[in-house]
């Protein structure tokens, strides 16, 4: 199974959902799926943008549990 932990680092970063939904071109609504894993799937294009914006790697926000 696939965790998203963007939550976790949104916090160490101190970034707020709005805030980031603006950055990364997204609704807040759809960030807000994202950041509590209601999501089966994400667009590169859109991990990429959030990882721009937070200066992180995909392998922060996606955590891998059997």
């Amino acid at each position: 199974m696939i965790v998203l932990r963007l939550d976790r680092v949104m916090a160490d970063r101190k970034i707020s959902l709005g805030e980031l939904a603006e950055k990364v071109g997204i609704t807040n609504v759809n960030l807000s799926k994202i950041k509590t894993g209601k999501i089966s799937a994400i667009r590169f294009s859109t991990l990429e943008a959030i990882c721009k914006a937070l200066n992180c790697q995909p392998g922060d926000i996606l955590e891998f549990k059997e």
